[in-house]
């Protein structure tokens, strides 16, 4: 803080003997003390009324930011959102397609049409009679 030697003391004491005297000298170091006490304790409570008002603000920074945080997922709710795409999905899924669709030109990401002889075979394949068994060992039933 100060940078006071003990040469600088002696000289303040011998200053202080011959000005003040002998006989006041311990009155005025008690009055010294004390107010070297009072303004240690104001600047204490400044400290910590400063440190106060400013950890209220972060507080308060903090509690602003969790409330928008809190308000923006509160306007995007993505329960809702999934259960929304899902229903959309499953009644598109329900629906038949419209016979425009039918004709329309495969695109890329789509499957291959089936090769004609796979239908043929399935066409020419007899259904299963109750009871009867497949060639697999399994019945239809």
């Amino acid at each position: 803080m100060f940078d006071i030697g003990w040469t600088e003391i002696l000289v303040i004491a011998t200053i202080a003997i011959v000005v003040v005297g002998p006989k006041d000298l311990p009155r005025m170091l008690r009055a010294l003390g004390r107010t070297m006490g009072q303004v240690r304790r104001m600047s204490n409570e400044f400290r910590r009324q400063f440190d106060d008002a400013l950890r209220d603000a972060e507080r308060s920074a903090g509690l602003e930011e969790t409330r928008k945080d809190l308000q923006s997922m509160a306007k995007a709710n993505p329960l809702k959102d999934m259960q929304d795409d899902l229903n959309k999905t499953m009644t598109t899924a329900d629906k038949p397609k419209p016979a425009s669709e039918d004709k329309a030109e495969p695109t890329a990401v789509e499957a291959p049409a089936p090769k004609p002889d796979t239908d043929k075979r399935l066409r020419e394949a007899e259904p299963l009679k109750a009871g009867a068994t497949s060639k697999h060992g399994s019945s239809a039933a």
